[in-house]
């Protein structure tokens, strides 16, 4: 990068809108290169206070690149970064906390045996001290500024969730304590990498309230979604990525969706109804009674052969932990349980494993993959006994082939099997775990969020997979708080409130308004 300066603790007054019009970080002509892969390809924007700025693509277009550069975490190989007219020859992440630019990642960054309390105030400390923590800390200040940033939230602010380390937390709940970070360090600029991806409407709902209220007051925010109408509702400028180049911007309305999917993707996308086969009469899982504790109570439903239910409700619905009691992550303390007319106990994950019922878990990225390893090591991992030989070993050339033949019913896009699972776009990734689990060809499938974090075009994908394999027989079940996803491929939508199923929808036919009015009242 060209010229000179490099700043450090800059002033966090918000900051208002320019009367000048002129922008208060620019982007000029950014290339950044990893090995073989040119990820971003010239890519020029402009960021003004009190704008809301929306970056789309595809997984793999070069996003996550350019907002690791925008805050200070990789340098670009070309270009410059220009903040309030300044160029910088060194950007680093404190330069960015610094000059008042704060960011949500996907992962959300938060340290896990750390109190909620610490986390918001960790990165407002290490701004104003320049990386380092102040040899005394004022409790109180830190305090006071987390419970603000809560209050703005609407999250709980009394002492006992002050006190909660993150780790106990829910992944839902962590995610808006991330934002509270944002929003208590008086940033100036904001980036949101999937803000929403455990959030239920009610929270985003308020999401959306609060990135208008910053920009109200002066903030600019980078939204980043897969989520079209969370973007629509929002407003604001969008600018579309594809293959590492910036292809359009502009006010998102001048877009409609069917041309905002096409320029991230390259193709046209259809938004019609995925379901397109009928379930059989025979009862694969037969549910009855279920409890769990304070978790949830009196369960009872059934899935046909080839059948997709659908299961959704807010975060205190009970619906996540029935998706795990049912996988044998946590134990079920009454009810029982029939998979083809047979009793069944499903006490650990393997018990479930035994039984052929494949789980793959919301957080694909703690709860899912081996990051590290390889495609090859992911995809093997249910059935390893199988491809080990007679002396324990795994037998390397069965277990690439074994790998190679998924990766290409799922399409994976990778050049080598061998290639560490992290190397792969977030849509890939969720193949790859998908396909983990069909290795046991499962009789049930329990999807617990299988778009999360998931960008349109690898959707389409999905649900085309989630399809076929109905038409093999196999029964699914779909967790998820994305309304338009159980509509468009589910037979049935099982709504769940306070622990117990309040109500049962046919999807065919079903209007979102109406689901939507259902969830909320």
């Amino acid at each position: 990068m060209t010229t000179t300066t490099t700043r450090t603790n800059h002033d966090h007054t918000p900051a208002q809108p320019a009367a000048d019009g002129k922008a208060f970080l620019s982007v000029r002509d950014i290339h950044k290169r990893f090995t073989g892969v040119h990820a971003l390809r010239g890519v020029s924007l402009d960021i003004h206070p009190g704008q809301i700025y929306h970056l789309l693509g595809e997984n793999g277009c070069g996003k996550s690149t350019l907002i690791k550069i925008i805050s200070g975490a990789q340098p670009p190989d070309e270009g410059d970064l220009i903040l309030d007219g300044e160029r910088f020859e060194e950007f680093t992440a404190l330069s960015a906390l610094g000059a008042g630019i704060e960011t949500v990642y996907q992962d959300l960054s938060l340290i896990p045996n750390l109190s909620v309390m610490d986390n918001i105030s960790l990165t407002v400390e290490l701004a104003e001290h320049q990386g380092r923590l102040a040899r005394v800390i004022n409790h109180q200040v830190l305090r006071d500024r987390a419970v603000g940033a809560l209050r703005q939230l609407q999250l709980p602010d009394d002492r006992y969730f002050l006190q909660a380390k993150i780790e106990d937390l829910p992944l839902a709940t962590r995610q808006l304590v991330a934002i509270a970070r944002a929003v208590a360090s008086d940033a100036r600029f904001i980036i949101m990498d999937e803000p929403t991806t455990s959030l239920t409407q009610k929270e985003v709902d308020n999401l959306v309230r609060i990135v208008k209220d910053l920009c109200a007051r002066g903030v600019a925010v980078l939204f980043v979604s897969h989520k079209l109408d969370e973007c629509y509702a929002i407003g604001g400028n969008v600018i579309v990525m594809r293959d590492g180049q910036v292809i359009a911007q502009g006010d998102i309305n001048n877009f409609s969706k069917h041309q905002i999917g096409e320029l991230m993707t390259g193709r046209v996308l259809s938004d019609q109804r995925y379901r397109r086969n009928t379930p059989q009469a025979e009862v694969m899982l037969g549910v009855r009674n279920l409890g769990r504790d304070q978790d949830f109570n009196d369960i009872s439903f059934d899935v046909h052969k080839g059948e997709i239910v659908g299961i959704t409700g807010l975060l205190d619905s009970g619906r996540n932990e029935l998706a795990r009691a049912l996988a044998g992550v946590a134990p079920l303390r009454s009810g029982t349980l029939t998979l083809n007319g047979k009793p069944i106990t499903v006490n650990t994950p393997a018990e479930a494993t035994a039984h052929r019922i494949a789980y793959v878990p919301e957080d694909r990225l703690v709860e899912g993959l081996f990051l590290t390893r390889s495609i090859t090591d992911n995809t093997i991992t249910a059935v390893l006994p199988d491809m080990c030989d007679a002396l324990g070993q795994i037998q390397k050339d069965k277990a690439a082939r074994f790998s190679q033949d998924m990766t290409s019913r799922l399409k994976i896009a990778t050049p080598n099997v061998q290639n560490p699972v992290q190397s792969l776009s977030g849509g890939n990734q969720q193949r790859v775990l998908i396909g983990r689990w069909l290795a046991i060809n499962p009789l049930l499938l329990i999807l617990h969020g299988p778009t999360v974090g998931v960008d349109v075009g690898s959707k389409d994908t999905i649900y085309q997979i989630i399809q076929s394999l109905t038409e093999e027989g196999m029964s699914i079940i779909i967790i998820s708080d994305d309304l338009p996803e159980l509509l468009a491929n589910c037979d049935r939508i099982l709504l769940m409130k306070k622990g117990r199923i309040s109500d049962e929808f046919q999807a065919e036919g079903l209007e979102e308004p109406a689901l939507y009015h259902a969830l909320l009242s």
